[in-house]
């Protein structure tokens, strides 16, 4: 009688604990998507791709809360900080796609400042790529990511790939998103469309 209790109770043990389990990984993914925009300190970023392993990519950046959001098949994968341009130097805001893509690339219009992983948005010097991000607005107009970040968005991207900027505070991934969907047929001036032979 007192090996069968112990042999039901090793057994409700185990249950519990893969119950217990299963449960706290549910509730850490929630946590990670739904997490809020302060979370983040100057610099830091969460990077999920195994979340949305394919399909087109969707980003979409607040300059007022100087954060970007990377979407993959409507899901979250990626949030980061960024440093958008500083005081006489605003980054645009709109609809962008994608139109080039250069791991090693200088500014043209900077002192050949280093634009690593850079991704250009339009074809007057706004681009993603890697740098300082200090938790404010600091660049000449183009979107600064952490390096590490920079990276991983560079391999997730193609030419064409959505961008929406917003001037506005987003407050979540889903208000970002829902923002994006609700631009993504909004026209896009000369200057961002793509640009045959344009360098």
């Amino acid at each position: 009688m007192v090996g069968r209790i112990v042999f039901h109770g090793r057994w409700v043990a185990i249950l519990l604990t893969l119950v217990l389990a299963s449960a706290c990984s549910l509730l850490e993914k929630s946590a990670r998507v739904e997490a809020p925009v302060h979370d983040l300190a100057p610099g830091q970023f969460v990077w999920l791709p195994e979340r949305a392993p394919a399909g087109l990519v969707e980003i979409v950046v607040s300059l007022a809360s100087q954060r970007a959001w990377v979407f993959r098949s409507g899901t979250l994968i990626g949030t980061s900080t960024v440093s958008s341009g500083r005081r006489g130097y605003e980054s645009p805001v709109g609809r962008f796609e994608i139109l080039q893509k250069r791991k090693v690339h200088r500014s043209n219009r900077y002192e050949n400042a280093p634009m690593p992983y850079m991704q250009r948005l339009n074809w007057y010097g706004v681009a993603f790529h890697g740098g300082r991000v200090p938790g404010y607005p600091a660049s000449h107009g183009c979107i600064r990511l952490p390096m590490q970040f920079a990276e991983k968005l560079y391999g997730v991207t193609e030419l064409g790939s959505f961008v929406f900027v917003a001037d506005q505070a987003l407050h979540s991934p889903k208000e970002a998103l829902n923002l994006a969907r609700a631009n993504i047929n909004a026209p896009m001036g000369p200057e961002r469309r793509r640009a045959r032979g344009a360098g």
